[in-house]
């Protein structure tokens, strides 16, 4: 499962793997992959530093690289604070009312929220790069598109590539004439924040709208049967995400959330703003469903919603209060029926991946893998 990109970065699958776990990510790499670390959750550089020392120490030197989450546009001058002063009290009131009637504890006196989206104010994204960059990572990709041009030309400067998401063959052209040098097309069927179109779709348009820039396919795969249909449609590799959620390696500290994930059909997951405010595919509960129903207030825009609901997330979790337990994932978690191994994870890939080209060239004529 080698192309040019892949080879350009050293590694033998070109098999991106992003995960929220450093665990997984050293996992990924050594197994042949490039393990992408999402750091919108570190908080404090140390945290951040500490879990990037780990990933050097069991990553065998394989590369890897980092995921933030920062807006092209900057704002000078808003805080957290000033955020969370625009959030409307009767939309704290409804979560506030909404954990009450299922009985949601409250986090011990001092407990702070283990669920903040202050990575997504430019500022904590900064930080984090002045971090990583004192790291040896290969890539630095941004979630919210491409970068602000001054974090480009830094990451270039240290022969980092930049790779940055996008849900649109406009959205691709637009990273292009921002001097990205990977689209990561991620289709409607992927976990997190994702746009209207399937990865079948979108991704020969983006490849086409962003020639010769490689693209990579997101979206709903998790089989090497996958990963051969979007090399067939022009993508230089993958960017595999929810499949790592059930992984060994991963660390959910919630055998509740484990299992429901482990149960879940391709049909039990909702494209909705109740996390972050934008629209993010998750598994549907009856905290979803309170927040995209007719009683609910609407939610908020980024990073208002996500910084309303940090402390109530925290406390569904800590307390496993099954109905309204959720976490970002896609369509492909009809697929994750059993806890596995990073590398058995990438056994299934390869085997698959052998069987779909053996399968075309049969097809074709041909004989034996090309």
């Amino acid at each position: 499962m080698q192309t040019e990109l892949s080879r350009k970065l050293g590694v033998e699958h070109a098999v991106f793997g992003f995960t929220p776990f450093p665990a997984v990510a050293a996992a990924i790499s050594r197994a042949g992959g490039f393990g992408v670390l999402g750091a919108v959750r570190y908080t404090a550089p140390d945290e951040l530093k500490r879990d990037l020392d780990w990933i050097e120490a069991h990553a065998e030197g394989r590369p890897y690289g980092l995921d933030v989450v920062m807006p092209a546009k900057k704002v000078e001058g808003v805080t957290e604070a000033d955020v969370e002063a625009m959030i409307p009290e009767g939309h704290r009131r409804f979560v506030r009312d909404t954990l009450a009637r299922y009985g949601v504890p409250q986090l011990a006196d001092g407990e702070a929220s283990g669920w903040r989206i202050t990575g997504w104010m430019e500022q904590v994204a900064r930080n984090q790069l002045d971090v990583a960059f004192d790291y040896p990572i290969r890539m630095l990709a941004n979630a919210l598109g491409s970068p602000p041009a001054d974090v480009v030309a830094r990451a270039h400067d240290r022969d980092v590539l930049v790779a940055a998401l996008a849900g649109s063959a406009r959205h691709a052209r637009k990273h292009q004439e921002a001097g990205i040098d990977v689209v990561v097309a991620q289709g409607y069927e992927a976990g997190g924040h994702t746009g209207e179109i399937a990865t079948m779709v979108l991704t020969p348009e983006v490849v086409e709208a962003v020639d010769p820039l490689p693209v990579l396919a997101a979206g709903g795969i998790g089989s090497g049967q996958q990963v051969a249909a979007a090399l067939a449609l022009g993508a230089q590799g993958v960017w595999l995400g929810s499949v790592w959620l059930t992984t060994t390696e991963a660390d959910l500290h919630s055998p509740a959330l484990t299992r429901k994930l482990l149960a879940a059909g391709s049909g039990d997951t909702v494209r909705s703003r109740a996390l972050t405010g934008k629209p993010a595919r998750q598994l549907r509960t009856e905290w979803t469903d309170a927040w995209d129903g007719p009683d609910g207030p609407g939610t908020l825009p980024m990073p208002l919603q996500g910084l309303l609901v940090a402390d109530a997330v925290s406390r569904i979790q800590k307390y496993e209060i099954d109905p309204l337990l959720g976490t970002p994932v896609g369509q492909i978690v009809g697929r994750m029926t059993s806890e596995r191994s990073v590398q058995a994870v990438f056994d299934d890939l390869t085997r698959g991946f052998e069987r779909a080209v053996d399968r075309v060239n049969r097809i074709a004529g041909r004989s034996g893998p090309s």
